[in-house]
């Protein structure tokens, strides 16, 4: 059996909505949509050269980005 037969066999069992939610399937479309979204805002590559440099410009795109994605998120409360 590979990965792949047992995603299929629980797709048959349980149904594709419980398989993405048993598997996290979801969490990974979010994440790259995010991901996405900030290559588009910030580029595709690094400017920085040095690893020291490199870690710094990631933490200060994420940290913008962050903030720009929190602006735009819905509030959600349970009525």
């Amino acid at each position: 059996d590979t990965q792949r037969d047992r995603h299929i066999e629980t797709i048959d069992q349980k149904g594709r909505i419980d398989w993405q939610r048993v598997t996290g399937y979801s969490l990974r479309s979010y994440v790259e949509l995010a991901i996405q979204r900030y290559k588009q805002i910030f580029g595709n590559v690094m400017r920085a050269r040095m690893l020291p440099q490199q870690e710094t410009e990631a933490w200060v795109a994420s940290a913008v980005f962050n903030r720009m994605t929190s602006f735009g998120m819905p509030v959600l409360e349970k009525a």
